[in-house]
């Protein structure tokens, strides 16, 4: 029973594997096939087989362009079923390819026009990240001079906030500062105008604690992170600091990450070996900047305090190229403008608009989200002065980092579309009688894909061997009789690694020292530094772990040991070794691959 198990569960996980998760080589859409002709073969020959193909299939076969008469390169419409035909047919010995014309898109890129200046977006990978999520849903509190609806904030949605410099309701900006800062957060994109905001579904909550001179006290500061908590915020941002430790402040912001809150603050801006207050407070985020080169800014703090660094800008003169563009407001007019600012303030927000990316994805807890933007950020290895924190922001490991595990809608939708499966024809085919096996193998299908892409991205024919050996062997000889042969090669080729101590004795006991972790340790400790025999030993592992598993709690038998509880706890424990042996191998392969 115990086999049987096993071998039904490695054999359906392996043919879906097969069938399904083919890799991005093999995972493209196309409405053309490409037909690269031999250079030796003549342009009569060749004219010939285009003739014969569109006869044949009523298709036209044309030059892909001016320039590939030359290469003897010609396009034809056609699907699957043409493309396998013709792959078929006599036509490839003329042909040096046979393959599809994939369709290439560009990445998400919004059409805001000064967008193309906005190289601190780019430098954090923010096309990507918005390729699974912008935000929706969650709400960013913007503690600062406050925040005036500027016209590129003209489609983020705003949420009630307060003016606690002059006890009101109207959160207006009168400075500039804290409506460049939501702008980063959460201007609005992709809307034909301006610039672009690295969480623009999120929703912004305007808290006014400074004044238009850009000083406020810490009693206002304190309250607006406890009116934040208690109105529903998801993130605070603070793009504000100074000196002197408060009381009042510490017990808000631990208030405030009590009831779920994400707190990021800026370090400060006087290049001192210390982040200024609230980024030195736990349970508060602290981001140093960077400028447009990757290297820490020269005005920003670094040290105790800095937990990551994110793009500042550093400007040069005249030249604000490098500074952090985004549409705010003239501090003496009132008037909107687009401006580029450089400073630890500007650095903060974007950690606070990934961690709404972050949010958005389904990471709930506080603690979570920063654990998410620290080990996502890119780190710099050489940093003994600690300007970096956890490394660079990176919006798109974040949210890769938070998706991890989780089966949503949109990938789900996006996994049907790159497989062909949302063309009506395959639904059709065979009528309703073949709809539930098609459902079936569709789903079956993608939580296979799913799984081996989230957690075993580095999936090889090497691993496939080791699971192999590690798990059942080559099952099928096991039982081969063959007349006057000895029997027991092929009772040792259908034997896996657990089983190989009693394989010649002919008993289902397993020896001690074969069903145990001791094997998988040495080959992990003898091919560790081979790339291709490594994945060997860890398919290995697994497998035996697998093996192990199912034995202790369906048929535990052990020679010394007998079949009770004692060889169970054995076979569990050695089980249990190998899986950690496996992960402790393997951790940080799935970000690399």
């Amino acid at each position: 029973m115990r086999r049987l198990g096993l071998v039904g569960l490695f054999l359906a996980g392996l043919m879906l594997a097969i069938a399904s998760f083919k890799g991005l080589a093999a995972n493209g859409t196309y409405e053309s096939i490409v037909l690269d002709f031999r250079e030796d073969i003549p342009a009569v020959q060749i004219q010939q087989q285009l003739d014969a193909i569109a006869q044949q299939y009523q298709v036209k076969p044309r030059l892909n362009s001016e320039f590939s008469e030359g290469d003897h390169l010609y396009i034809v419409e056609g699907n699957s079923r043409l493309l396998q035909a013709l792959q078929k047919s006599k036509l490839a010995k003329s042909t040096e390819a046979i393959e599809p014309n994939y369709i290439y898109r560009a990445f998400f890129t919004p059409d805001d026009p000064e967008y193309s200046k906005q190289w601190n977006l780019r430098s954090i990978n923010a096309e990507a990240a918005w390729d699974e999520t912008k935000g929706s849903g969650v709400t960013v509190a913007v503690i600062d001079t406050g925040v005036s609806r500027v016209p590129d904030l003209k489609d983020t949605q705003f949420v009630e906030g307060y003016d606690f410099v002059s006890d009101r309701s109207d959160a207006s900006d009168d400075n500039g500062h804290g409506t460049h800062v939501a702008g980063t957060i959460a201007q609005s994109t992709n809307n034909g105008y301006g610039v672009a905001g690295v969480a623009y579904e999120a929703n912004l909550m305007p808290l006014k604690v400074l004044s238009a001179a850009g000083g406020g006290t810490v009693a206002d500061i304190a309250e607006a992170i406890k009116f934040a908590a208690d109105h529903d915020a998801d993130v605070i941002n603070m793009s504000l600091g100074g000196g002197g430790e408060s009381e009042v402040m510490q017990e808000a912001i631990a208030y405030a990450h009590d009831k779920g809150v994400v707190i990021i603050a800026a370090a400060g801006n006087a290049n001192q070996n210390s982040a200024s207050y609230p980024a030195r407070y736990p349970h508060v985020i602290g981001v140093s900047a960077l400028g447009p080169t990757g290297e820490k800014a020269i005005y920003s703090n670094y040290g105790a305090g800095v937990d990551i660094a994110a793009p500042g800008g550093q400007t040069q003169g005249e030249d604000s190229t490098g500074g952090i563009l985004q549409n705010t407001i003239d501090a003496e007019t009132g008037a909107p403008i687009f401006a580029a600012f450089q400073g630890t303030s500007m650095a903060a927000p974007h950690v606070a608009g990934v961690a709404a990316l972050i949010k958005a994805s389904g990471v709930q807890e506080p603690d979570a989200i920063r654990n998410v933007l620290l080990e996502s950020a890119r780190a710099v290895t050489d940093d003994g002065l600690n300007y970096y924190g956890a490394g660079h922001l990176d919006a798109a490991n974040a949210v890769k980092l938070a998706m991890r595990g989780q089966i949503t809608f949109r990938d789900f939708f996006r996994w049907l579309r790159d497989n062909g499966y949302l063309n009506p024809r395959f639904w059709i085919d065979g009528g309703a009688v073949a709809i539930l096996p098609k459902v079936a193998m569709v789903l079956g299908s993608y939580l296979l894909a799913w799984f081996l892409r989230n957690y075993l991205p580095f999936w090889s024919w090497p691993l496939t061997s080791g699971l192999v050996a590690g798990s059942a062997g080559l099952f099928v000889f096991r039982g081969f009789y063959i007349m006057d042969l000895p029997q027991w090669p092929f009772r040792v080729m259908g034997s896996s690694i657990p089983e190989l101590g009693t394989a010649l004795q002919g008993t289902n006991a397993l020896n001690p020292i074969f069903a145990s972790v001791l094997i998988p340790f040495l080959l992990l400790a003898l091919f560790l530094g081979h790339a291709e025999w490594k994945w060997f030993a860890v398919g290995t592992t697994l497998g035996v772990a697998s093996c192990l598993a199912i034995s202790a709690f369906m048929s535990p038998h052990l020679l010394w040991l007998g079949t009770g509880a004692i060889a169970q706890a054995y076979l569990a424990v050695n089980a249990l070794l190998c899986f950690g042996l496996a992960y402790l191998v393997t951790r940080g392969e799935g970000e690399a691959a």
